[in-house]
């Protein structure tokens, strides 16, 4: 990923935030060919003393499932475009559009998970992480013998990340001026991206101006 200073972000607290909101990543593998494939997938998260975990799976049928080693892990955040007529300095300094946004791209090891315990796991798993969400009560229960005979359905797959990388562009190379500009801008817009970028905006500008 490019990766200009001014907007890599070194707190791994970062990716805890980003995951929280959205645990629903890109997964992306090369097949045998070298050719890229991505599957978009909800993922369960844990980071601990310095490790970055990410486990989850896919359907039998899905060609990433026979893909192991390397890979790619891409996690969305918030992204908005910004308007130069928000900047007090637009004719000045000659200012043009852009569009900020929060990523993560997580550089691992895949390992897929075939057994059946592992498969149970990582099901039962993701229903107690986002069945309270969606209002639901849904539990596996593998003394079930249908519901266990689902896990045959998926292949399980454990993500093992050994770099990350975490982008947030957030008019960081502009004055302050022109970013509580943005911030004001952005706020009067609908829409969660708006109001998120706003937020990371409006955060790193009260920890610039405090620090």
């Amino acid at each position: 990923m490019y990766l200009p200073r001014a907007f890599a972000e070194d707190d791994p607290r970062g990716l805890d935030w980003l995951l929280a909101r959205d645990p629903f990543v890109t997964l992306v593998t090369c097949d045998g060919d070298g050719l890229p494939f991505a599957s978009h997938l909800p993922v369960l998260y844990a980071r601990q003393d310095g490790c970055v975990r990410l486990e989850g799976h896919w359907a039998r049928p899905n060609p990433q499932a026979a893909h192991a080693g390397r890979a790619l892990a891409i996690v969305h955040g918030p992204h908005h475009y910004v308007s130069p007529g928000w900047y007090p300095d637009k004719s000045n300094a000659a200012r043009v559009p852009t569009w900020n946004y929060a990523v993560a791209h997580l550089y691992g090891v895949l390992e897929p998970l075939d057994d059946e315990d592992a498969l149970a796991s990582v099901v039962s798993r993701l229903a107690e992480r986002f069945e309270p969400d969606a209002g639901g009560r849904w539990r596996y229960a593998h003394d079930d013998p249908r519901e266990r005979g689902q896990l045959r359905g998926i292949v399980g797959f454990r993500f093992r990340a050994e770099r990350t990388e975490l982008k947030f562009k957030l008019n960081q190379n502009h004055p302050p001026a022109n970013i509580a500009g943005a911030i004001a801008g952005l706020r009067r817009l609908p829409g969660e991206n708006a109001a998120g970028i706003a937020d990371l905006m409006a955060a790193r500008l009260a920890g610039r101006r405090d620090g």
